[in-house]
């Protein structure tokens, strides 16, 4: 089922996608659920247990305070950062939770809100489950969620699928493959853009597309200007210097300079990645691109093709979003993008892929160079662990972007030098992908068992 670029790229907040803004959004929905059955003047209590990854990396990925703030009735697009750290504090403070925003119960949070580390769902690990109790502590109501990434959740009605409702309906190109988009395009003489754009046509007229697309770019540019202007060091306790406002003062400052270095674009390249992913460390406004833990990637390649590309339009920079929705539908379809289920891989490496398809198609590539840059994207991606030291979305993930930003510029120009051609076909490295997931040690999935989270703590 083809993904809407609007699922792919959704405004929200730090650290983590599947951490953060699918524990809310649970959250939110299971409290939503109890004042649409009526349910909600009965409830004197709320049991929130989180399973599997969400228990082991939930203090570190603030998972804690996204269950108390989406039980409120907020969700991760509509939150203010600040309101919600004083929200927390509040309900931490009291003892009392307004759920739904309108019904204040106790909620003592370490017994409501339980990290069983050491069970994990069959479905998926990243689960949770809610639960309202009456007064006499008789279960009133019970809900399992499953938050299977960028920020996307199932319910315990939909685990016979493979990707969430949300983002699925009946479009004119419902490709499943890379090898059916690109059959798509070579037949009809469009490019993946407009295939994509035909298929957001089916649900909102062609001024409104635009406008959204509009209000992803300026929340992504606004991004990264708040990472820029924000110092300090990053929440979490391993006491990580956000280093975006020193690069950006240091490159301003050697500006003549760096008329001879031709490589001071990387630089930029990389301010603008690290900016990103310091703002969503720090838990600020971001856009999961496809997840919070990659989103400086397509953030930072499309400023670099705004401010670099001789021939920089809006046109372009709306192909580009459109194209990375495209190639993000077809990771999601036939892989993941979760880094719980498949590892770093899901994250930065899908994120590398859409940005370097998304690049190519705003330079002018042809489907099938496309296709190539986006191949080349994720194979050099393949095999990446997600082993977040102290649970934190801060080391090594926060570096990882700016390096993934410069693979895909690399595999966008790579796959531009040729004609398309190369001997191994994008479908072919996605299920690579899927594959090397499944076989991949529970440890190295976002867990903080194994890798860089254990041997730089016992150094």
């Amino acid at each position: 089922m083809v993904a809407s670029t609007f699922d792919l790229f959704k405004i929200g907040v730090g650290p983590s996608s599947s951490h953060t803004m699918g524990p809310m959004t649970a959250a939110a929905d299971f409290a939503d659920r109890l004042r649409t059955a009526a349910l909600i003047e009965r409830v004197a209590r709320i049991d929130a247990a989180l399973f599997g990854s969400l228990a082991l990396t939930g203090k570190g990925h603030a998972s804690d305070r996204a269950v108390l703030i989406g039980l409120t009735g907020q969700r991760p697009a509509e939150i203010d950062p600040d309101a919600a750290d004083a929200l927390v504090a509040q309900i931490r403070e009291t003892g009392r939770l307004p759920l739904g925003g309108t019904h204040a119960i106790d909620f003592i949070e370490e017994r409501d809100l339980r990290l069983l580390q050491r069970e994990r769902l069959a479905f998926h690990s990243n689960a949770m489950t809610f639960t309202a109790l009456g007064a006499d502590g008789k279960t009133i109501a019970q809900r399992t969620y499953y938050s299977v990434g960028g920020g996307a959740i199932l319910d315990e009605d939909q685990t016979d699928r493979n990707a969430p409702t949300e983002g699925g309906w009946d479009v004119p190109h419902n490709f499943r493959s890379g090898d059916e988009l690109l059959a798509m395009a070579q037949q009809s003489g469009k490019s993946f853009a407009q295939l994509m754009r035909e298929n957001e046509e089916s649900a909102l007229p062609p001024e409104a597309i635009s406008a959204r697309l509009r209000e992803i770019r300026d929340a992504m540019s606004a991004c990264i200007d708040r990472g820029i202007a924000s110092g300090g060091l990053l929440p979490g306790g391993l006491k990580v210097k956000r280093r975006a406002p020193t690069i950006y003062r240091a490159l301003i400052e050697r500006q003549e300079r760096a008329l001879a270095d031709p490589l001071t674009v990387i630089d930029w390249v990389n301010l603008w990645a690290l900016a990103v992913n310091e703002e969503n460390a720090g838990g600020g406004k971001v856009v999961t691109a496809p997840t919070n833990g990659a989103a400086g990637i397509i953030p930072a390649v499309l400023r670099y093709y705004e401010r670099f590309a001789p021939k920089a339009c809006t046109q372009g920079a709306e192909d580009f979003l459109l194209t990375a929705a495209a190639i993000g539908s077809l990771f999601k379809e036939n892989a993941s993008i979760s880094g719980a289920e498949v590892g770093c891989q899901g994250e930065v490496g899908v994120a590398c892929s859409m940005a370097a398809a998304g690049l190519a198609a705003a330079l002018g590539a042809s489907p099938a160079q496309i296709e190539n840059a986006a191949e080349i994207g994720m194979e050099h991606n393949l095999g990446l662990t997600c082993d977040p030291v102290a649970g934190l979305v801060q080391v090594p993930c926060i570096e990882r972007n700016a390096v993934g930003s410069i693979k895909a510029i690399e595999a966008a120009r790579l796959a531009m030098l040729g004609d398309g051609t190369h001997r191994v076909s994008l479908d072919q490295v996605i299920e690579t992908m899927r594959k090397t997931g499944l076989d991949m040690s529970e440890r190295y999935k976002e867990t903080a068992l194994g890798g860089l989270a254990v041997n730089v703590v016992e150094c």
